[in-house]
């Protein structure tokens, strides 16, 4: 027997789409990154074991990062050029291992330089810093610097800190806040964590929540700030809806050729 509500509404529809937004266990996130006084959108599709971002490149070109957490593997998308390259939690420890074997030998040979090679040196691999795989960056402090807003969004405003020199700035809202739980969102912490061993210097511009321990902020933020001065970037959250995702979209397109090196696909 079919029961209807007032005006029509049937029970069985009501509990339908309550049962379709079960299953709509993915999350979509819109983002506006602002450099140079210029803005693009872009996206990330998050389920429980996958995250996915998608945006132009300096050229406009689309590119996309597409992070596995059960297979721990990353890949690289080229969509111009339809090629991949990937890159396995394996990969990452044996690059992490060659990387400070070989900085160990640049540090050796850099006590037997003058003062002005070793600055020229060391300011040469700054700048290739994350290229290179270089070691991690002192850990960010963050600490908490009032509130403010966000879009529709009232945030918890943290400013980061790097030997007492800010270098960072998250404004966060609880996951509650934006419909959704805090585990909703672990697969981005797993995603981050493989990211500091790829490119340390570049984990903080990636988004993930935060749970105090590890970050030092707690929340999910709705604008990230980073690189303070001429070349600051700011990251703000525009919209965040719950969706279901195919398995297609966190898969390879079919046809695309996979190519040696990490990265190589982007021109890069």
């Amino acid at each position: 027997m079919k029961i209807t509500l007032k005006g029509g509404v049937s029970v069985v529809g009501i509990l339908l789409f309550a049962a379709q937004l079960l299953a709509a266990d993915g999350i979509l996130i819109v983002e506006k990154t602002t450099r140079g006084g210029t803005s693009t959108t872009s996206q990330i599709q998050i389920d429980k074991t996958h995250m996915r971002a998608e945006m132009a490149g300096p050229t406009g070109a689309k590119q996309v990062v597409v992070f596995d957490g059960a297979a721990q593997v990353m890949r690289m998308i080229d969509v111009e050029k339809k090629s991949y390259s990937e890159m396995t939690k394996a990969d990452v420890e044996q690059m992490g291992g060659q990387m400070s074997a070989a900085m160990a030998q640049m540090e050796e040979a850099m006590k037997k330089m003058s003062p002005e090679q070793r600055a020229q040196m060391e300011a040469m691999m700054k700048g290739r810093g994350a290229a290179m795989g270089a070691p991690a960056a002192p850990k960010t402090d963050y600490r908490k610097a009032g509130t403010d807003t966000v879009g529709k969004w009232t945030c918890d405003k943290y400013e980061g800190f790097q030997n007492n020199q800010k270098v960072a700035e998250v404004c966060t809202v609880d996951p509650t806040v934006l419909g959704f739980a805090m585990a909703d969102f672990d697969v981005t912490r797993q995603m981050v964590a493989f990211f500091q061993k790829l490119m340390p210097q570049s984990a903080n511009q990636i988004f993930s929540i935060g749970n105090d321990d590890a970050q030092g902020f707690k929340g999910v933020p709705v604008r990230r700030i980073t690189s303070f001065g001429p070349d600051q970037t700011v990251v703000e959250l525009t919209d965040v809806t719950r969706q279901a995702f195919a398995d297609s979209v966190f898969a390879v397109p079919e046809g695309y050729q996979k190519t040696q090196g990490f990265g190589r696909g982007r021109g890069r």
